[in-house]
């Protein structure tokens, strides 16, 4: 993990572990992984379900997905051409 991931991964913990005081490290990540639906032990969590669970629990109910987001275009006119090729970035 580089040391940008890391600096994400401690920014989107620490509001989660401060509401969750009471657990230790393991806990909470038990308790990530539970909260999104993840079948296994901690040891097969992946780093990506924690970085998708801290990022959705930090937006709104109504936001859309972080990396979908980009991709979306209003109008599906603009969206068809872009798709053609017709329309550049």
């Amino acid at each position: 993990m580089n040391d940008h991931r890391i600096s994400e991964l401690l920014e989107l913990l620490e509001p989660y572990w401060k509401k969750q005081g009471n657990l230790n490290l393991t806990e909470l990540l038990a308790q990530i992984g539970e909260a999104s639906g993840h079948q296994g032990g901690l040891e097969t969590l992946t780093d990506d379900v924690v970085f998708y669970h801290l990022k959705m629990k930090a937006s709104g109910e109504r936001e859309m997905i972080p990396g979908i987001a980009k991709d979306c275009e209003d109008d599906f006119k603009t969206a068809l051409l872009k798709a053609r090729g017709i329309i550049k970035d």
